[in-house]
């Protein structure tokens, strides 16, 4: 690989993210010795073992010299989620090896390409997602470095076939790292606050997203949703386009309309040089028509047609746990996403309202992080009390230890609704049984998803009896 030639090995320090692990699997790609740890197995961190890489799940200490190279090639990567106590990483500062932040390495692999990243506080890892099956519907092709696993190619990376085609990228906003990329198109779909346990307040969040415009490249595009606009002002580095559902932007969804059959949305594109075709989508949910229109004017300003567009987006099957439908029957849906925002859960229970109006929707929501969770309680409740019924199950701490008095019962305590419940992982069968759905949701970026398999049994279950 460029600026590689010399290593031999690398190893990553927390190679189950789905970040790292692409990353990872990209170096395993090119033939080179790659190793790494994670706190716990997961689907991921199996098939990375499937393809050959090793991973453990134990802080080896001094003895993970057994899975590297020589210092000089060796290359360790780490993601910002791991303390400075971890053993494994304390012998690679003691013994002088590189050690890079993920951030860094994703940096350096996407200058050596066009890139088309994309940032925001919601939506960035299903835009970006969606531009890369547009721009693979393009003479051109693409290749991706993605935040989720992409039903449309089973895997979040896409290995670029040569120099000349796009890299997309999800442009991360934690820990400051999408300031390492210096994208030629750069999406920003929403600035609401979060990870006020890096950024203190939400203005000096704000000013890294601008500072990440910034990064644009000289004549290249940035593309941001119509209400935030005002954010940022010409600077003469790059054209500045806007995108929004409908109203006065520069892209927006035309003649929208809810197919009644297949719950799903018909709408064209509307840019600066026309209409597309009608785009038939067959991933639900109005917030993903506007996560199309994003994608769709961020591969039109990298170089799509309109007809590659209508193509991309008409085929477009979704990334898993994103509005995820697991399971549909005449009497039970069962969806399951990421959301772990109070804007999320609020797009994301509207869009379902707006599927099945009247039917009664059951939320599971676990909690991530304990700061999050703190910062964002009375918002939390508000959108939590969109459901008909919420449970919640505790939270999910990440990185972080537990706060006093942080917890799902005190976001249960500022909620409205009548039907709502804070019970453990283990007792949610039971709850389902004497509860059953009509919709049923479950939300978070925590181990939730390991719940769906017996969940999706006992609605089977309840179906048949």
């Amino acid at each position: 690989m460029k600026g590689f030639e010399n290593i031999t090995h690398v190893y990553f320090i927390g190679i189950g993210g789905i970040g790292m692990s692409a990353l990872a699997r990209l170096f395993n790609h090119h033939k080179l010795e790659v190793a790494g740890y994670d706190r716990t197995p997961s689907s991921l961190t199996t098939r990375l073992q499937k393809e050959g890489i090793k991973v453990h799940f134990e802080d080896f200490g001094d003895s993970v010299s057994t899975l590297t190279g020589p210092v000089d090639q060796t290359l360790v990567v780490v993601t910002p989620a791991v303390p400075e106590s971890h053993g494994e990483l304390q012998w690679f500062h003691k013994n002088k090896f590189s050690i890079w932040k993920r951030s860094r390495l994703l940096g350096h692999i996407c200058r050596q390409y066009s890139c088309l990243a994309v940032a925001g506080t919601h939506g960035k890892t299903t835009v970006s997602t969606m531009a890369a099956v547009i721009l693979n519907h393009t003479a051109t092709g693409c290749g991706a470095v993605l935040g989720g696993i992409s039903k449309n190619f089973e895997t979040n990376l896409i290995i670029p076939a040569s120099d000349d085609q796009w890299l997309v990228t999800e442009a991360d906003e934690f820990d400051r790292s999408f300031l390492q990329l210096d994208p030629d198109v750069a999406v920003i779909t929403s600035m609401d606050a979060d990870h006020l346990d890096v950024y203190g307040k939400h203005e000096e969040f704000i000013a890294s997203f601008k500072e990440f415009a910034r990064k644009v490249r000289p004549g290249g595009k940035l593309l941001v949703k119509k209400p935030i606009r005002g954010y940022f002002p010409g600077n003469g580095q790059s054209g500045i386009y806007t995108y929004a559902l409908s109203g006065d932007a520069d892209f927006t969804a035309e003649s929208l309309r809810l197919d009644e059959n297949s719950r799903n949305y018909v709408f064209r594109l509307s840019t600066p040089e026309g209409l597309s075709p009608e785009i038939r989508m067959t991933y639900p949910g109005l917030l993903n028509v506007e996560n199309a229109v994003a994608a769709g004017a961020a591969a039109f300003l990298a170089g799509a047609g309109l007809s590659d567009i209508c193509d991309g987006l008409s085929i477009y099957t979704g990334v898993k746990r994103r509005f995820d439908i697991l399971l549909r029957t005449s009497e039970t849906v069962y969806i399951d996403d990421y959301a772990h925002h109070p804007e999320e859960l609020r797009a994301f229970i509207t869009s379902v309202r707006a599927l099945y109006p009247g039917r009664h929707i059951t939320g599971i929501f676990q909690p991530h992080l304990y700061t999050r969770t703190r910062d964002f309680a009375n918002e939390f409740a508000v959108s939590l009390d969109l459901l008909d019924t919420a449970v919640l199950i505790p939270v999910y701490p990440a990185r972080e230890l537990p706060i006093p008095g942080v917890d799902s019962h005190m976001l249960l305590q500022k909620m409205n609704i009548r039907e709502k419940y804070s019970i453990s992982k283990e007792e949610i069968p039971e709850f389902l049984k004497k509860h059953p759905p009509q919709v049923l949701l479950t939300m978070g970026a925590g181990d939730i998803e390991l719940l769906s398999g017996v969940i999706i049994q006992i609605l089977k279950d309840e179906a048949e009896n």
